[in-house]
């Protein structure tokens, strides 16, 4: 069975709820990129720390995965941060917390899928290209 240490949460609710769909937060420390937990697009207060040797080695783990939703990067050197993120195959990247804006794109990328909501991104969604060719044609003109 695949394991990773667990030093916080795990199964079971909340303490201090004792019906509905809550789930405690829980990290999981000192995993790899092979174990189901960290291969998986788990939503809900789930944390997989992955350690890295370099920054090379973090883009490769981040990047090893069949999702793309969301990319976190934290980083007090500005150029570090920025050249991380631009290499992150994820429709979104949030760096050293700081949400997107208001009217930003949300979606991923991968298997999280290409659709995108938010903005002119998100009406684009539902909107269909058409090419007519011929159209200032005066012969095609004539002749309907």
């Amino acid at each position: 069975m695949e394991e990773a240490p667990l030093p916080a949460g795990g199964r079971g609710r909340p303490t201090g709820f004792n019906r509905g769909y809550f789930v405690q937060p829980t990290v999981f420390a000192a995993a790899s990129n092979e174990i189901r937990i960290a291969r998986e697009e788990i939503f809900g207060p789930v944390l997989t720390i992955i350690p890295f040797d370099d920054e090379e080695h973090a883009v490769q783990i981040a990047n090893d995965t069949p999702y793309g939703l969301t990319n976190y990067v934290q980083s007090k050197n500005d150029a570090r941060r920025q050249r991380v993120a631009c290499r992150l195959r994820s429709g979104m990247v949030e760096m050293n917390g700081q949400p997107r804006g208001a009217g930003s794109p949300f979606g991923g990328s991968k298997a999280s899928g290409r659709a995108r909501e938010g903005g002119r991104w998100g009406i684009e969604e539902y909107l269909e290209v058409k090419a007519i060719s011929g159209w200032g044609d005066a012969e095609s003109s004539a002749t309907s």
